[in-house]
């Protein structure tokens, strides 16, 4: 073979060895363009992971944990102080149906049944030190026929240490049980106790400052200043209308709320507060005569006091929990004349004011309640999360306690209940209650209930 024939034949062999390699070349660059999408969607899945991951505990979703109470709210109004950061959200709802006993229908009461209350958490924990949180409440159902939706608490935590924290916004009063941690799995019975509801407001909320902490570990404190109750609005049947609510509140008078709680253990709670604040508000009552203006009736300062003593004991399956309470309201004879039918300053009919002939408002109001309870499916279903406790509450509440000279004692206002009943959790934060209320007033009839609800939180 000539020395030319020879370089061809190798040409030939060269190109025919890279035309058969170019398949294996582009398999090879193919599998490698995989490999790599392989890797970019591995990675992507590892960051989609974790920020789901952070994205769960900043939310602090309910089923990731047993609730649980801080620094004395509700435990589904306590789910912020536990993230890392970010935005909480809870609520908690409540429904009932009540019936009057057939032998006490002449106290002309009538059997209702009520979506009471759909509550939304809503918090936002900025740093450690710096928390939002509030709670938005929609009840009966509708904003008619009595329905309201309101900002129930708002409150803006400065967290600094365990025995020192401040708070500021519309606050709820820390008195009684039930006013700071209200939601319906954590109390008894269909109907919250009437102490905590004439004597002591609940729910109470008003705007201010405070500080809160812990003080040794065993001792927790709570020091508020808020605006003061509105005296226009007491009744011979209590304080409840007296709350301002944070909706643009008289402040010409301002109120001082403390409360301690001692915990020396864990079984048992022993503890105390006390409201004192003046109601007048700097404001006056208009008489009229005959559709005319004829002056004004100024309404006294009423220094109001509201004190309550509180005890809880819990061990193994046994509950029970006692409350004592009084409220004094000075200068109770001139404005129970400043809200009567004819202040006697003017000498003239026609006054404006809320009170019919003869109501007075207490100088002085109480009320008691004690209630025991035990949860009975630990000795029957032992390794069960469900819950079912019998429970006894007795309840005494008189808001005519002692009425200023030259009124009558509402003697309808002195209350007696007796309630027993079941309190049931499938599961910790769902609750089905059922009780009988029998109740009885030193004049006038009151009706017997039969009352069935449930009641969430999460």
């Amino acid at each position: 073979m000539t020395p030319k024939r020879t370089r061809r034949a190798l040409l030939a062999a060269c190109v025919l060895t890279c035309v058969t390699s170019l398949p294996a070349w582009a398999e090879s660059d193919e599998e490698l363009a995989r490999e790599d999408r392989i890797a970019a969607l591995e990675r992507k899945l590892e960051m989609l992971t974790s920020e789901l991951e952070r994205t769960r505990s900043e939310m602090a979703l309910p089923e990731e944990g047993e609730l649980t109470s801080v620094y004395g709210l509700g435990p589904g109004a306590s789910k912020v102080y536990s993230l890392a950061q970010g935005l909480s959200i809870g609520g908690y709802a409540e429904g009932y149906y009540s019936g009057i006993v057939g032998d006490k229908r002449e106290s002309g009461a009538t059997s209702r049944t009520d979506f009471l209350r759909a509550v939304l958490y809503a918090g936002y924990k900025f740093t450690d030190n710096i928390v939002y949180n509030m709670e938005i409440e929609f009840e009966h159902g509708s904003t008619e026929d009595a329905g309201a939706v309101s900002v129930e608490f708002a409150a803006l935590d400065f967290l600094w240490k365990d025995w020192a924290n401040a708070r500021a916004g519309l606050l709820l009063l820390p008195m009684g049980f039930l006013n700071e941690m209200h939601e319906p799995p954590f109390y008894y019975g269909v109907n919250r106790p009437d102490v905590e509801r004439r004597i002591i407001p609940t729910t109470w909320r008003e705007n201010g400052v405070g500080l809160f902490g812990t003080l040794a570990e065993q001792l927790d404190y709570k020091l508020y200043l808020v605006n003061g109750f509105d005296a226009q609005g007491f009744e011979p049947s209590g304080l409840r209308e007296g709350r301002q609510d944070g909706s643009k509140a008289l402040a010409e008078h301002m109120a001082f709320v403390g409360r301690l709680d001692w915990t020396p253990v864990p079984e048992l709670l022993v503890g105390g507060s006390v409201y004192v604040g003046s109601s007048g508000q700097d404001q006056s009552v208009s008489v009229t005569n005959g559709g005319s203006f004829v002056g004004e009736v100024n309404i006294p300062d009423a220094l109001t006091t509201i004190w309550e003593l509180h005890g809880q004991f819990d061990r193994g399956g046994l509950h029970t929990r006692a409350l004592f309470s009084m409220a004094h309201v000075d200068d109770a004879a001139d404005l129970s004349r400043a809200l009567g039918p004819l202040p006697p300053a003017l000498g003239l009919p026609g006054g404006t004011g809320s009170l019919s002939a003869g109501e007075a408002i207490a100088s002085r109001m109480l009320g008691v309640y004690a209630e025991v309870g035990y949860e009975v499916l630990q000795w029957i279903i032992p390794e069960t999360d469900m819950s079912l406790e019998p429970f006894f509450r007795y309840e005494y509440v008189d808001t005519q306690n002692d009425v200023p000279t030259g009124f009558v004692r509402d003697r309808s206002q002195i209350v007696s209940s007796y309630t027993a009943g079941l309190h049931f959790k499938p599961i910790p934060n769902v609750v089905v209650k059922l009780d009988y209320r029998n109740r009885s007033a030193r004049s006038g009839e009151i009706g017997d209930e039969v009352n069935a609800g449930i009641g969430l939180v999460f």
